[in-house]
């Protein structure tokens, strides 16, 4: 039975999770790094392809709670002049709508739905991927450390599969990709936070406004509450050179990720910014808090699979965030790697026929958004007229206007023509492989030792057993039948593999 382990509890990995679950495949392992999954973070917008997958995973109902449609979108010249607006979702003819989301609450519900459909073993927490070989075979050998507090320990894993998902700063990436450094910095820095916001002073749409230098990105993402109060996401960008003529000159900001930072850091480089009666000083005001981050993606790959390893997400196409294509594609990747994985018996050649497929297009979406994607349009109405205009048609006629949206639609493959074919990914799935009872009990946290007791040949696959209580440091505990690995901490307690009166394998202690 293959055993596919996923290095990343993000969107794309989670997403992965749950479609080679619906594919059939039952021996699933995710591993996240972060010690739980909470409802916050800055806003995502998923776009119908994507949101088409997951309704397929069934997952639109729990997500539609949590989240709001985005009906319009807008685009706006620095002086307030209206650029172009678009319908969106069902207004603009898709069978699917786009829904604009937090971060932390897309990944919750993900997360839920992983532990209901695979068990709670199926994401371990706290245990991230620190370095990965390749066996003369091809499987991958992926040395994995668990932290919590002041206790750590490690083990080695070889799974049939690994997938990296692990995000713009993967170590699977690494690894595959030695000598290949951090993400390059375009100079640019971005702010992103959320608001909460009386509903009668923000409006239903999503707007992009500014210029080729400095851009704003506001909607609302959630109903209006009983309070008349809506969440609103909102995320700024413009050259690190203009905050600080020093900026980046030690490379300071490419390692200073997810830094918090006050608002009144870049608040009166956006003070009379006013665009359909939505004030952005005034939803910088009502910031719940407020980050910054350097605006980095990743370099094309000529390759994501080596053998039995691959990438998806961010680890494999870390773009600039430009056309919410993001998380999109995380969700897409997913989908299609699930997919490829039940047309081919043999994972290399399903690994192979998943890059074939998705690789050029992520590669060509990088590269659009390099050139700013659909965003150009405010980029060229500033270019033609710097000090706005009265008329859009006479500064980019209708027709550019439309072939610059529909070009990077079909790009990124969410025309509405595409997606309302409806998904390419589903299949018939092999029959479900049981789960629940014999592996959901396969990561750190499910151990009685500290931290960690891991049956690393042949990780998830055993029951529960009971290592003999009078076993101490330095000595041996039994396991089931060629579960061997590594145990921090004194050896009793509970135990990965069959029934401890299964001989034929140790764990031995080790520092």
């Amino acid at each position: 039975m293959t055993h596919f382990l996923i290095a990343g509890g993000g969107v794309a990995g989670l997403t992965t999770a749950l479609a080679l679950h619906r594919a059939g495949f039952g021996r699933i392992t995710v591993v996240e790094a972060a010690r739980e999954i909470q409802p916050i973070g800055a806003g995502l917008n998923i776009m119908p392809n994507a949101v088409r997958e997951l309704d397929a995973l069934g997952l639109l109902g729990r997500l539609t709670e949590r989240s709001l449609a985005t009906r319009e979108l807008r685009y706006y010249h620095r002086s307030g002049s209206l650029v172009s607006r678009e319908p969106r979702g069902a207004g603009a003819g898709y069978r699917w709508p786009q829904l604009s989301i937090a971060r932390g609450e897309l990944q919750l519900a993900l997360a839920d739905a992983v532990r209901d459909r695979l068990g709670d073993g199926a994401l371990v927490h706290g245990v991230r991927v620190t370095a990965l070989d390749r066996l003369p075979n091809g499987r991958p050998r992926v040395r994995l450390e668990h932290r919590d507090g002041a206790r750590r320990g490690s083990t080695a894993l070889e799974p049939d599969v690994l997938i990296g998902a692990d995000g713009i700063r993967s170590t699977v990436r690494a690894a595959l990709n030695p000598g290949e450094g951090p993400p390059p910095w375009n100079g640019m820095l971005v702010w992103r936070g959320v608001s909460r916001m009386p509903a009668s002073r923000i409006g239903d749409f999503m707007f992009i406004a500014g210029d080729d230098r400095q851009k704003a990105v506001v909607y609302p993402m959630t109903p209006e509450d009983g309070a008349g109060t809506v969440r609103v996401n909102w995320a700024l960008a413009m050259p690190a050179a203009d905050i600080d003529p020093t900026a980046g000159a030690d490379g300071a900001f490419r390692g200073d990720w997810n830094r918090a930072v006050p608002v009144e850091r870049f608040l009166h480089h956006y003070e009379g910014w006013e665009f359909g009666g939505v004030s952005v000083p005034e939803v910088l005001r009502a910031a719940e808090g407020a980050y910054e981050y350097p605006m980095v993606d990743r370099e094309p790959l000529p390759r994501w699979s080596h053998d039995r390893t691959t990438l998806i997400g961010d680890a494999a196409h870390a773009m600039y965030p430009i056309g919410s294509n993001g998380a999109t594609q995380s969700i897409v990747d997913g989908r299609a790697l699930a997919h490829a994985l039940v047309r081919h018996s043999d994972p290399v050649e399903a690994l192979a026929s998943y890059e074939a497929e998705r690789r050029p297009a992520m590669t060509e979406l990088q590269l659009a958004n390099r050139r700013q994607g659909p965003e150009v349009v405010i980029n060229l109405a500033h270019e033609r007229a710097p000090g706005g205009f009265t008329d859009i048609d006479e500064v980019i006629p209708p027709a550019e206007r439309a072939e610059i949206a529909a070009r990077y639609a079909a790009t990124g493959a969410f025309d509405p023509a595409t997606v309302n074919l409806g998904s390419p990914y589903d299949t018939a799935a092999h029959a479900p492989a049981p789960y629940a009872t014999e592996y959901a009990a396969i990561g750190f946290e499910t151990t009685q030792y500290e931290p960690a007791a891991l049956d690393s040949a042949d990780l998830g696959t055993a029951d529960l057993g009971t290592a003999d209580p009078g076993a101490t440091d330095g000595e041996t505990a039994t396991l089931g039948p060629a579960a061997s690995g590594t145990v921090l901490g004194p050896a009793s307690g509970t135990l990965l593999g069959p029934a401890a009166t299964d001989a034929g394998a140790t764990v031995r202690p080790t520092r």
